[in-house]
């Protein structure tokens, strides 16, 4: 199976949901999404991935998401989306994803859930 791991080597859920993928026997291919940010394409695949919407996929902590006043509900998914692309921070970690689900794995253990 293929299995794609947006992943934060400095997050602990990322290196605790790489730790279970690595004993797993799957295909896995690892973005380091700070390094190579996901296009705006596969953010909207993604979040139809998750079966949600922007927001679902929003890090609502980080300082970035205040900064650019991101809780503003009259926001577009485009600029939503728009925002992670350029500010890959605000996207919440870990993502994994399947040819047909995506899921954010926290706790790590969700990955076990999409991988049966």
């Amino acid at each position: 199976m293929q299995v794609t791991l947006y992943h934060n080597p400095r997050c602990s859920k990322s290196r605790q949901a790489l730790e279970i993928l690595n004993n797993m026997s799957v295909n896995l291919t690892i973005v380091e999404y700070l390094k190579t940010p996901p296009s705006v394409l596969e953010l909207k695949k993604i979040i139809m991935l998750l079966g949600g919407e922007a927001r679902t996929l929003l890090r609502v902590k980080e300082d970035k998401y205040s900064e650019l006043k991101l809780n503003n509900p009259s926001l577009t998914e485009e600029q939503l989306i728009n925002a992670m692309h350029h500010y890959p921070i605000l996207i919440e970690r870990p993502i994994v994803i399947t040819d047909k689900l995506a899921i954010i794995a926290r706790p790590p253990e969700k990955i076990l859930e999409i991988l049966k």
